[in-house]
């Protein structure tokens, strides 16, 4: 393959060579735009893929340091506070939920890459059995606590004000914790949507020039994400304009192979800091 790709771009230098000096040089000077727009666009999935992937491996560190201050104060009961651990172990679900979806993320990218990555399929399925042999640990974890009494225990109580106490505590501490996962998703959720003029207008997204100007637009056209799994956007057009505001240096826009735009945000706090809707005009 290697082979038929050199000798097709020997051949379009040949005849080019044939043509008058000024269209061979334009036509090398084509071929050239044409190949650094390939290596580019090559190389930016590759930057894609491996920050998600460094994200996951990042979100997996977190948890095996919050699974490692459990088992520390499983074995510390006199100095182990009961919040601390109910704690981390809701982080540790948080953030392994998180991790489903950058996985997730992962392999969407994979699919639709221009780069072999037969080996990074294979490290995406590690990464799927890593996730479930953390979720299994962490289920036989709440059950040895949960059958050494861990959520409360205050002596000299009667069992059936034991029982009382935690089962009213368990409760309280999982709507707790699904209170604060559910605050902590609404904190890194965002919608986007592009498309063209008349699509935006149809939406009332754009409305005589200005961009969502009072509650009248489709919020159902959007597509929601979270900010930390989400950081390229293929907008398929070769011309795209932001219509919100974001702050300068902390997003690109950069044309692959096929000169169409992909957005590609490199400071997803600071890009989402001005407003949680981006709007982007396409043709």
């Amino acid at each position: 393959m290697k082979q038929l790709g050199i000798m097709a771009i020997v051949l379009l230098l040949t005849g080019a060579c044939q043509q008058k000096p000024d269209n061979r040089d334009a036509r090398i000077d084509a071929l050239r735009d044409s190949l650094a727009q390939v290596i580019n666009q090559k190389e930016n999935e590759i930057n894609d893929i491996m920050a998600t992937f460094n994200d996951i491996q990042e979100g997996f560190r977190e948890i095996n340091e919050a699974q490692g201050r459990v088992n520390l104060e499983r074995n510390n009961p006199e100095k182990s506070s009961k919040d601390d651990i109910l704690e981390n172990i809701s982080f540790i679900r948080q953030t392994m939920a998180l991790n489903k979806e950058r996985i997730a993320r992962l392999q969407e990218q994979l699919k639709t890459s221009s780069v072999n990555v037969s080996r990074l399929k294979d490290m995406v399925e590690q990464l799927n059995r890593q996730l479930e042999e953390k979720s299994q640990q962490i289920a036989q974890l709440e059950q040895d606590l949960q059958a050494k009494d861990l959520t409360i225990a205050e002596q000299g109580k009667a069992i059936e004000n034991l029982n009382q106490n935690v089962s009213s505590l368990t409760s309280q501490n999982e709507q707790k914790a699904a209170t604060v996962a559910r605050q902590d998703k609404e904190i890194h959720t965002a919608w986007y949507v592009f498309g063209t003029k008349k699509e935006l207008r149809e939406q009332s997204i754009l409305q005589n020039g200005d961009v969502l100007k009072g509650s009248g637009f489709n919020k159902d056209y959007f597509t929601k994400i979270d900010i930390r799994v989400v950081k390229t956007i293929k907008l398929y057009s070769k011309s795209a304009k932001l219509m919100t505001s974001h702050p300068e240096g902390s997003y690109v826009l950069e044309r692959d192979a096929q000169k169409q735009y992909t957005l590609r945000i490199t400071n997803p706090e600071q890009f989402w800091s001005v407003s949680k809707y981006l709007v982007i005009l396409v043709k």
